[in-house]
């Protein structure tokens, strides 16, 4: 049976530039979004950084403060986090928009699954980022303090600092999605639950090897970070039991 009766029927005549003329127009509304964002929070931009600074500065030796090695640094570091936070709060819309440009090749009952998918994708998103801002931050930056030699001054880059808290910020954000591309795997074909409780081992290895990587060398900071991998994975592998693949004719004739 022909696989395209269930999906949208104009999409399949869709020539390939009303595609790019599409995803042209929903890039532009994003960075349109995130633009307007930006310069709603440009005015906030020194509070934002005192705030994302808040977890290095708490640990510093008292008298210690953070430094700038370069003469434009002062004005561009509070300003690209503006940017940066006007990215992360519009990254709902911008999932949106992604959902809305491949939307019309999905099936019926795949559209059924966008909208908790997409509400889930946003919330752990946005846990990963808060797990790193109150528990990973501290830990890690404590024990930067902790670590430093005698007669060393501890006076962090903000430039340096800024990088490196941005890619945490995206390391567990992105990490914190393993149950969706659980879920997602499952639900395409690709693999069955099953199989991934099988790879379990493997997976655990991963995640603690993403713990060593990401963190100081420590067994406990290590084991903080990979048990969030390893639980949101078996949270992933238990819910993909009720994304299984329908009978794929019946449901398309039944639609």
């Amino acid at each position: 049976m022909s696989q395209t009766g269930s999906r949208e029927p104009q999409d399949d005549d869709r020539p390939l530039l009303t595609h790019l003329l599409e995803l042209r127009s929903r890039l532009m509304r994003s960075v349109g979004v995130v633009l307007v964002l930006f310069l709603g929070l440009y005015p906030f931009r020194e509070p934002l950084y005192s705030g994302l600074a808040g977890p290095l500065m708490a640990v510093l030796p008292e008298g210690a403060s953070m430094i700038a090695t370069q003469v434009a640094t002062p004005f561009l570091i509070p300003l690209k986090v503006a940017l940066v936070s006007a990215f992360f709060l519009s990254i709902p819309y911008l999932l949106y928009q992604l959902w809305a440009f491949v939307a019309p090749g999905l099936y019926r009952h795949e559209k059924k699954l966008v909208w908790p998918l997409l509400i889930s994708s946003v919330v752990l998103f946005y846990s990963g980022m808060a797990f790193a801002y109150f528990l990973v931050f501290p830990l890690i930056f404590q024990f930067f303090a902790a670590a430093t030699p005698d007669g060393v001054a501890m006076m962090t880059d903000i430039g340096e600092y800024l990088s490196f808290v941005m890619t945490l910020f995206f390391a567990f954000g992105a990490a914190f999605e393993v149950p969706i591309a659980t879920i997602l795997l499952v639900r395409s074909g690709a693999t069955t639950a099953a199989a991934l409780a099988a790879k379990r081992p493997y997976v655990i290895v991963g995640a603690f090897t993403i713990g060593m990587l990401l963190t100081p060398p420590d067994v406990i900071s290590q084991v903080l970070l990979a048990l969030p991998v390893w639980l949101l994975f078996e949270l992933g592998v238990f819910l993909s039991r009720w994304f299984t693949p329908a009978e794929e004719p019946d449901a398309r004739e039944a639609e």
